[in-house]
């Protein structure tokens, strides 16, 4: 495993050990890991044993000594952890009553997680550790018909929640929990609270309108356990045989009166990613949901206003069952504009074509967010700032950038980019030129960039960008960050030429002179930025870009921060905002 790799592992545990008072834990190191580099999955014997080493060796300095290390080697990452300590959320409903706090999140793996689930992510995982509570993570995976899930889903979710440092405390998956499900559904078949309906959907969906029971309703309850075990040995077929919650037929919301529990599913037809073809009767989403709330002792349900029917749905449930319903607090919906947060438009696009993959960047999934440089601490502050408001809310990107700038400013290493470059050629350069220019203009201690310029019979050329080139007029001075102040003699098509005019900044600043950014001809990498619309902007980075790593957040000056995505065979980073 290259040394690059180890250090990567060694940042993780440091920042494990003090987040748990100086004793890292090599599980949670070899999940974040995986979560940042999933390419190692393929070598996890090595890894484990790698993450073992390191942690070992991590556990054996004392606290103050790992966080030395980290505010020499990663300054920016004490900050991201000031910045979660100053969060701020109203107080939870009715929290005294509890002795301790439990929250979940429950995704349906049947496609990535997107900025529209960050907040249920974070304020549930949030709340919990304000009340030094529990966090479940719980997959509701029990329609394989339609909302189909799929294997690679479960493991992107848990990565996404890792890298939102929002780990859960247990995991439960609800294709597991079939047998439940089944119990209970005795329980309140057998109480004549529910009832298995056999009538035709259209049939049913008629005399619910009319707020009319159907033939099945009023059955006594044995006859409804048959009906049950006919479904369970597979008498039935699809389609055939529903359990239903008795509710009030005079219930103002049609969508409320005697809703759907159970159904039966050909799972030779749709069989389950997890189970196979082991059951062919599965619970839906409200009766699931409702039992497992309860059995999982789930305080507070913090989730979208569009579940407010799924609430009163359950109720019936738990009153039946004699429990007591959990506090549930209803959020607005959160858009962002011009960011697609449909599941179905984005599966579309990938089976399409028109997005490449998960994390193109042309979507909100975390995975493109991850990828482009937006770092999980400012989703964090803006859900936080946002909070579990009622109201519906209408973002832009630039929110979530303005968090993110905040965050990584202080951390981005600064370098030249040109983009789609040009050239220019500075006559009667008095001198050789040595140019220190620091990696940081806030923090010299980082180091420093260096450039050497060697004027040939006093002329020397150099690399701009186009949108500087374009812009430049004869006659015009212009100053070269760090270097000397020039005057344009001649636009060329290919080509601008100008004469050395001075080196003092002051005086630039007096004329007021416009600054670019440069590199001398015949230097520099080829760089490729990947932008959110996913287009291409092709230039020249500066040499100093070479020692960087995969994952390091720079800010190209004068054009924007970006995220480095590849080193080989040409430097390839992904935009993140100006």
């Amino acid at each position: 495993m290259n040394t690059e790799v180890r250090e990567v592992i060694r940042k993780i545990a440091l920042l494990n050990a003090l987040h748990y008072d100086g004793k890292a834990e090599t599980q949670p190191v070899l999940s974040r890991l995986l979560a940042e580099r999933p390419n190692l999955k393929s070598k996890i014997k090595d890894v484990a044993l790698i993450v073992l080493d390191v942690v070992q060796e991590i556990n054996k300095l004392s606290l103050s000594e790992q966080r030395t290390i980290v505010a020499e080697k990663w300054p920016e990452t004490l900050m991201k952890e000031k910045v979660k300590e100053t969060r701020k959320l109203p107080p939870l409903p009715k929290a005294e009553k509890y002795k301790r706090i439990v929250t979940r999140f429950s995704p349906n793996p049947d496609c990535v997680l997107h900025l529209g689930s960050a907040r249920a992510i974070i304020l549930s995982h949030e709340y919990a550790e304000l009340y030094n509570g529990i966090f479940y993570l719980r997959f509701e995976d029990t329609d394989p018909r339609l909302k189909k899930s799929a294997l690679p889903f479960y493991d992107a979710i848990r990565e996404d929640l890792i890298w939102l440092n929002c780990k859960w405390n247990i995991e439960f998956i609800q294709s597991d929990r079939l047998p439940i499900y089944y119990e209970y559904a005795e329980k309140i078949l057998k109480a004549g609270h529910a009832y298995v309906c056999m009538c035709k959907r259209e049939d049913f969906r008629e005399k619910v309108v009319n707020k009319q029971l159907c033939p099945c309703r009023n059955l006594p309850p044995n006859e409804h356990m048959t009906r049950w075990k006919h479904m369970l040995s597979g008498t039935y077929q699809e389609g055939k045989a529903v359990v239903r919650i008795k509710t009030d037929l005079r219930h103002p919301n049609p969508a409320v009166r005697d809703w759907p529990a159970l159904r039966i599913i050909n799972t030779q037809k749709y069989p389950h990613p997890r189970v196979g073809s082991k059951y062919s009767v599965w619970p839906l989403y409200n009766f699931a949901c409702g039992i497992d709330d309860h059995l999982m002792g789930v305080t507070h349900i913090i989730r979208g206003k569009e579940h407010l029917t799924n609430q009163i749905r359950q109720q019936y449930l738990y009153h039946y069952f004699g429990w007591e319903y959990p506090q549930a607090i209803h959020y607005g919906r959160l858009k962002i504009s011009g960011a697609s947060l449909s599941k179905s438009k984005i599966l579309q696009g990938l089976r399409s074509g028109l997005f490449h993959h998960w994390d193109d960047p042309r979507l909100a999934t975390f995975a493109a967010l991850r990828r482009r440089g937006i770092t999980p601490e400012a989703i964090q502050r803006l859900i936080i700032d946002v909070g579990p408001k009622t109201v519906d809310i209408m973002l832009s990107w630039e929110n979530l950038y303005a968090y993110n700038r905040k965050i990584i400013d202080a951390a981005a290493n600064r370098y030249f980019f040109i983009h789609n470059p040009r050239q220019l050629i500075v006559k009667n350069i008095p001198q050789n030129f040595n140019v220190k220019l620091p990696l940081h203009p806030d923090h010299p201690e980082r180091g420093f960039r260096f450039f050497e310029i060697k004027p040939t019979e006093s002329n020397a050329s150099f690399l701009i960008s186009d949108s500087d080139a374009n812009l430049i007029k004869k006659g015009e001075k212009r100053r070269f960050i760090g270097l000397f102040n020039f005057q344009v003699e001649r636009v060329k098509k290919n080509q601008i030429e100008a004469f050395f005019h001075s080196e003092s900044h002051k005086e630039a600043k007096k004329l007021g002179v416009p600054l670019i950014h440069w590199l001398p001809l015949n230097t520099g990498i080829r760089c490729e930025v990947k932008m959110p619309d996913a287009s291409l902007i092709n230039g020249i980075a500066e040499d100093a870009c070479k020692t960087l790593r995969g994952g390091e957040i720079i800010q190209f000056e004068r054009f924007g921060f970006t995220r480095i995505d590849a080193l080989e065979p040409n430097l390839i980073t992904y935009f993140a905002h100006r």
